[in-house]
């Protein structure tokens, strides 16, 4: 029996990729679609796709009128807790692609699922290099005390840090903070330049023409350093197959899950 997938964001630059691989695939279907700018219309037309036959509307609600296993949050920061909160209102598990959620977005998110007893997996990016450096980071963590994070985006990025980003300095702060040789009120000069404190870690975000979205965590010790970046290019196919894989297994969750990891057998 096939997926039914509702998603929100359909016809941004991730969303009308993930449609478009929806529409080549076997065991998934798009049943609805959201998008403001294109409401009443059919979404195979708007994204030239034939043989995609799904209606969109202005909002999850009306969306979700339509049964769907699965609702994929792929839009704007401002609106993507309230679309969460319907959908799992309609009783379905939910994917969250959309950067910029706060970690007390999450806490009520969390709260919500739990009590309907659906599954929400949100992942800040979906491209297997950045769940390899999630998972290498923490390994480094546990034997570096010391580290900070570089989160590089275009200059038409509004939220910062990134998703991306924001989901690994929320995964190191289980593994330990980060140790500061100066801490931040002794510093000389502008405290800012220093970064943000963020789940215990030191961010600096750069937004800047010629990026599409990078992460860069570099741990230091006595006279030797370790880097670890993630580079993404100009396409969404990386995003791609990692959201076909979340849509494919989210059902196996009950609760939020932070990462595409908790889908992976890493």
């Amino acid at each position: 029996m096939s997926i039914r997938v509702s998603l929100a964001g359909a016809t941004g630059w991730a969303g009308s990729a993930l449609a478009l691989a929806i529409s080549k695939s076997s065991d998934i279907s798009l049943v609805s679609a959201v998008s403001r700018t294109h409401a009443r219309r059919d979404l195979g037309e708007v994204l030239g796709i034939p043989l995609l036959n799904c209606p969109i509307y202005a909002t999850a609600q009306e969306a979700l009128a339509h049964p769907c296993d699965v609702f994929f949050e792929f839009t704007k920061p401002d609106i993507a807790k309230s679309n969460v909160l319907t959908a799992l209102g309609h009783g379905v598990h939910v994917i969250i692609g959309t950067s910029g959620l706060k970690d007390a977005d999450y806490t009520e998110i969390a709260e919500a699922a739990e009590t309907h007893q659906k599954g929400v997996l949100a992942v800040g990016n979906f491209a297997i290099t950045v769940v390899l450096l999630q998972k290498f980071a923490e390994i480094a963590a546990r034997y570096i005390p010391q580290w900070e994070i570089i989160d590089y985006a275009s200059d038409q990025k509004k939220d910062t840090p990134s998703g991306t980003v924001r989901e690994l300095a929320y995964r190191l702060s289980s593994v330990r903070p980060s140790e500061l040789t100066v801490p931040l009120e002794q510093t000389q000069g502008v405290v800012e330049t220093r970064g943000a404190r963020m789940n215990d870690s030191q961010v600096h975000s750069i937004r800047l023409p010629g990026y599409t979205i990078s992460a860069e965590i570099i741990f230091g010790m006595p006279d030797q350093k370790l880097t670890i970046r993630h580079d993404s290019g100009s396409s969404a196919q990386p995003y791609v197959d990692g959201a076909l894989l979340a849509i494919r297994k989210v059902d196996m969750l009950v609760g939020l899950h932070r990462g595409l990891d908790n889908v992976l057998d890493l």
